[in-house]
């Protein structure tokens, strides 16, 4: 009889001192506030709830969360108004929305405020482990020399002035290039659908129109990459890669 071989545990996460990351629930769900305590508990990891937008600001100043997850319904004010706040205070802390499964416009008005991600109820207790720790990986490695400073190779984005350079010369990139830009630079070396493309840089409402993500991937590569070792690459059949030119 075969036995089955478990898969390896994933590594533990921790904050640069050495304790462990803090994360934050809002949600104004006892029962599942409680269970996603107890999931993300069992990673080693510092828990606190909050069941209100207010709490919710209090709280996140009190502990310094290093990722937040957030209801986008609560019922004094939205979550949307809550990641303001947030951001107000740390404006780095990764953010991974609740939404309803319906919920569309939700889930395109919270990415586009700057959330981070995203799941749909009802959701597994995994999935949301998970994306946590894509996040928390995520914003280490792009948080680089400022708060606002995106590198990645030779090319840096400050999001604060919306600057983008390569290799110290200035690039000029429309308010829609920006974004996709940012995007791409928030995830390197990470295969991007075009519809995740779609469903970050623009709004649901382009459905099939994935020939909008070709475009501006093309009008990207003419200010990034002519004349130039190539960063932004083509997974044919998957999406689209930026990483450091070889």
């Amino acid at each position: 009889m075969q036995t089955r071989q478990q898969p390896a545990p994933a590594p533990a996460l921790a904050r640069p001192d050495g304790s462990p990351v803090r994360v934050l629930v809002v949600d104004d769900e006892p029962n599942l506030t409680e269970l996603l305590n107890m999931a993300l508990r069992y990673e080693g990891w510092e828990v606190r709830s909050a069941a209100s937008g207010m709490q919710a600001v209090r709280t996140a100043k009190d502990f310094g969360p290093d990722a937040v997850v957030l209801d986008m319904m609560l019922p004094d004010f939205d979550g949307m108004e809550v990641l303001r706040r947030m951001r107000t205070e740390d404006p780095n802390v990764p953010v991974l929305f609740l939404t309803a499964k319906d919920a569309v416009e939700d889930r395109v008005a919270g990415l586009t405020a700057g959330g981070d991600d995203y799941v749909t109820k009802p959701f597994s207790l995994e999935e949301v482990v998970a994306r946590l720790r894509a996040l928390m990986r995520r914003t280490a490695i792009t948080a680089v020399e400022s708060d606002s400073l995106l590198v990645v190779g030779d090319l840096t984005l400050d999001e604060d002035s919306h600057e983008v350079s390569r290799g110290g010369t200035e690039i000029q990139l429309t308010a829609t290039e920006f974004e996709l830009l940012r995007y791409l630079m928030r995830n390197p070396r990470r295969v991007l659908s075009k519809a995740q493309i779609l469903d970050r840089v623009w709004n649901y409402d382009f459905g099939g129109q994935a020939n909008v993500v070709e475009l501006y991937i093309s009008y990207l590569r003419k200010k990034i990459d002519v004349g130039r070792a190539p960063m932004i690459h083509t997974m044919r059949g998957v999406g689209y890669v930026l990483k450091p030119a070889e």
